[in-house]
């Protein structure tokens, strides 16, 4: 089973890599893909049998590229409220992520 913490550190790569899915869509054509898309293709595997506020959030923080904070304000949630959901999505994700995959890109 994945850590709490390696699941974190994921998702701000995954963060990372859709606040600049132009430039490594670029890249890709002269260096090829990133080992990054197998880790966002693992996730998005588990992240599609979450409930839909864990599903929502996924997409809205990481693949949106939002804050928490910004999303409390977006939303009008209490950031608070976001964190609970944030890590309720890490626990899911925890439980749910295919353990097969050990891709290394740091």
């Amino acid at each position: 089973m994945l850590s709490q913490k390696t699941i974190r550190q994921d998702l701000k790569n995954i963060r990372y890599y859709y606040s600049r899915k132009d430039t490594f869509d670029e890249l890709s054509l002269c260096l090829g893909d990133n080992a990054i898309l197998e880790k966002i293709e693992n996730y998005r595997r588990a992240v599609r049998s979450a409930p839909p506020k864990l599903y929502d959030l996924y997409a809205l923080l990481y693949l949106q590229n939002n804050t928490q904070y910004s999303l409390s304000q977006k939303l009008g949630y209490t950031i608070e409220h976001i964190s609970r959901v944030n890590s309720q999505l890490i626990k899911f994700l925890q439980k749910n992520l295919d353990n097969k995959e050990d891709v290394k890109y740091d």
